[in-house]
């Protein structure tokens, strides 16, 4: 059976108009990268309302390719503007940058280009290789599991994402009060809706998407005039860049696998998997390097692990619907939004367009070489667009994208406010990311965990059942291991005289 669902996924991958649409993705996502406060995130909650007209696997794999074509994108603006286009480039800048202020400008972007491309191929087939293993796993999952996991994902992305477990528990808790605006799940009973008939179907999460991610954005960006301040001399040597990945071998497959494991920590995402990759390779290479200064190892572990991260984070997504980062969590949103539930549908009945997804990201990385090597003596130019023209044409598309959703007005309303409160939680350093998977798992949760009370009858002990559930237990103690953690640690290095 998987198999067959994997001939016909590379039958879907290639047929028109999948293909034409992988393509305009990673296109749109190198541009949306390159720029400085668009980046992923932004690209694809704009992008997300738009595929309401597609079909559900021309729509993922759209949004895919906005993904990774954007983890290419955001190196751009690293090397030349020392300014990442996204953070996951942010390690980037410290080898890029300085290689082009020495006049390699163009090595550094063609090594971004092909480090990134190659181990973006090689994540992809690792991606299919794994698949039968993954199907195993998830079959193994029921409601009480994903419910759990649900909310272990939230606690795990708290602590790895912005360091205060309560400012994260909070946010995350925030987005859970959130979704239950409206309708019940299991009854007709409307929730918090204030006698207003537009919030019956609740606050799409689809809007809250956009509202946190892209208006919250251009609020940051507005304080900017222009996204370079200074003309960008692109001097070096395509040939010569390309070479220095192949030179540097060791370097560029342990950053893929770094990336690759990395990316599928939820919560972990490509940020921290490049500064890892970085940092891994000063380390083992401190002797000969010269890291900080324009040394290509520095580019090379960076770009060579943000693609595999993009594969690697595909896996809690689809396997369990836990997003590592804000850009899969827009994903998770659009698969809800096209019918497409993850856990067991898509490692079954639908197990053919998930092999179409990792098809497609396998063909892309063909795309991003092709397309980033040609456009290396151009890409100084995307970094000179005026954030007067910005702003106006993502907050513009994000009030029609909102709208069209479900011609409601209040859905609107919730761009505007949630994307003012993005931003104020960006400021005081609370969890974006734990805020939306609030909103975005709530609905799952809730249906999870009342589906497994009527399964049990009503008992709570089947969250807790060693015997005839230990999957749920383990999940279950590690969600209160790792909440906890951090609380008793030190009064228990206290009490061992550790402190």
């Amino acid at each position: 059976m998987a198999v067959d669902a994997f001939v016909e996924g590379i039958g879907i991958a290639v047929s028109w108009p999948v293909i034409g649409w992988m393509v305009v993705g990673l296109l749109l996502g190198i541009i949306l990268g390159a720029l400085p406060g668009i980046g992923s995130p932004v690209g694809m909650a704009i992008v997300l309302p738009l595929t309401l007209p597609l079909d559900a696997t021309s729509a993922i794999v759209l949004l895919a390719a906005i993904y990774s074509g954007a983890m290419f994108g955001g190196s751009i603006a690293a090397i030349l503007i020392n300014a990442p286009g996204t953070e996951s480039a942010a390690a980037t800048t410290l080898d890029g940058y300085p290689m082009a202020k020495n006049g390699l400008a163009k090595n550094a972007l063609a090594i971004a280009t092909t480090a990134s491309a190659l181990n973006g191929f090689l994540a992809a087939i690792t991606l299919v290789l794994i698949s039968p293993i993954l199907i195993g796993v998830v079959l193994a999952f029921g409601s009480p599991e994903y419910f759990l996991l649900a909310i272990l994902g939230i606690s795990l992305i708290t602590i790895v994402t912005q360091g205060s477990i309560v400012k994260g528990l909070v946010a995350g808790a925030l987005g859970f009060m959130i979704s239950t605006i409206g309708t019940g799940i299991l009854s007709p009973t409307p929730r918090f809706t204030f006698g207003q008939f537009g919030l019956y179907d609740g606050i799409s999460f689809v809007a809250a998407l956009i509202g946190m991610f892209a208006f919250a954005e251009m609020m940051k960006l507005a304080a900017q005039d222009m996204i370079a301040e200074s003309d960008v001399e692109m001097t070096g040597s395509i040939k010569d860049g390309v070479m220095t990945v192949f030179k540097y071998p060791k370097t560029t497959f342990k950053a893929g696998v770094i990336g690759m494991l990395i990316g599928m920590i939820p919560g972990s995402g490509a940020t921290t998997s490049t500064f890892v990759a970085y940092a891994e390779e000063a380390r083992s290479s401190a002797e000969d390097g010269f890291f900080g200064e324009g040394d290509p190892r520095g580019v090379i572990a960076p770009e060579g692990a943000n693609n595999p991260t993009v594969s690697g984070s595909l896996v809690p997504t689809l396997s369990f619907g836990i997003p590592g980062s804000g850009s899969t969590a827009v994903l998770l949103g659009g698969l809800l939004m096209h019918g497409l539930q993850p856990g067991p549908t898509l490692f079954g009945d639908q197990l053919q367009i998930t092999y179409a997804l990792f098809i497609s990201l396998f063909l892309g990385n063909i795309v991003i070489v092709l397309v980033g090597l040609s456009v290396i003596p151009y890409a100084s130019r995307i970094t000179e667009l005026d954030t007067d023209i910005i702003i106006p044409v993502v907050v513009v598309l994000s009030f029609i994208g909102a709208y069209t959703l479900n011609q409601n007005w209040y859905d609107v309303g919730a761009v505007l406010a949630l994307g003012v409160l993005g931003f104020y939680m960006v400021r005081y350093n609370y969890s974006v990311i734990a805020f939306v998977l609030g909103i975005v798992l709530g609905p799952i949760a809730e249906e999870n965990f009342f589906r497994s009370l009527q399964i049990s009858g009503g008992s709570y002990s089947i969250f807790f059942d060693p015997i005839n559930r230990p999957l749920s237990f383990v999940l279950a103690l590690a969600t209160i291991l790792i909440i906890t953690g951090p609380f008793l640690k030190p009064r228990i290095d206290r009490a061992l005289g550790r402190a």
